[in-house]
């Protein structure tokens, strides 16, 4: 059902050097060591999202809300990425739910993986009606709904524990979304699926040239040893709304 998807994410290993934060197949055995639940990041106090932010704080002397950006954009991008490969290679998006989800430390900053994935197809897929599957002729509207449950209440817990705001959140989600179908295609996929998924990250992403730029900061640029994003909505002379 997702050997397509999967062989995909098995190319962009290949072309990070083995790196990749998703297991390829996405599916984790059903009593994972090693690995956090992903609802844990999301519950108060907020332990597990506190510690995960601080390691970075400290690599790159960097201050708690930057840190809580940084955490965000690999945490959404490998989070994202499967939904929007799985829209783009042949609409099927996979989908994995909070409780199913699980994230571990890695050399991608991040590994994120599931017990259980549903996978949403359009009406007609022949796949559509096995067991695993959620046939939906909205799959923009699935990712929405699946942005909105799996990673908002994080955002909310970033928020609260780090003060950085919500918008700059979504606009590295936006770009989870963009990024990637640029290695798969025109800029025009991506800016079809931001329209098809909506708010919260539609309008989050311009279009330059061949490629696109962030409308807000993902606050890398605030490191002061470190070159901004080739997409730094800063740097271009834009203003972002950070």
């Amino acid at each position: 059902m997702l050997s397509e998807l999967t062989a995909t994410l098995e190319k962009f290993a290949a072309a990070r050097d083995g790196i990749l934060g998703v297991l390829p197949t996405l599916v984790l055995d059903t009593t994972p060591t090693g690995w956090v639940p992903a609802v844990e990041l999301a519950r108060e106090p907020y332990p597990v999202l506190a510690e995960m932010v601080q390691e970075i704080a400290t690599r790159w002397n960097a201050p708690l809300h930057v840190a809580g950006a940084l955490f965000w954009k690999t945490y959404t991008y490998w989070h994202t990425l499967p939904m929007a490969v799985g829209w783009a290679v042949n609409r099927r998006v996979p989908v994995m739910r909070p409780a199913d989800t699980w994230v571990r430390s890695s050399e991608a900053g991040l590994t994120i993986a599931a017990t259980r994935v549903t996978v949403a197809v359009l009406p007609g897929d022949p796949v559509a009606g096995e067991p695993g599957t959620l046939v939906n002729d909205d799959l923009g509207a699935v990712i929405r709904a699946a942005l909105l449950d799996s990673q908002l209440p994080v955002i909310e817990a970033l928020g609260r524990l780090t003060r950085v705001g919500r918008r700059n959140l979504w606009g590295s989600t936006a770009e989870a979304l963009t990024h990637p179908l640029l290695e798969l295609g025109p800029y025009g996929w991506a800016a079809e699926l931001l329209a098809a998924v909506g708010r919260p990250v539609n309008g989050l992403i311009e279009q330059d040239g061949a490629e696109y730029r962030r409308r807000t900061c993902c606050l890398w640029v605030t490191l002061p040893e470190e070159d901004p994003c080739a997409t730094c909505c800063v740097q271009s002379g834009r203003s972002s709304s950070a």
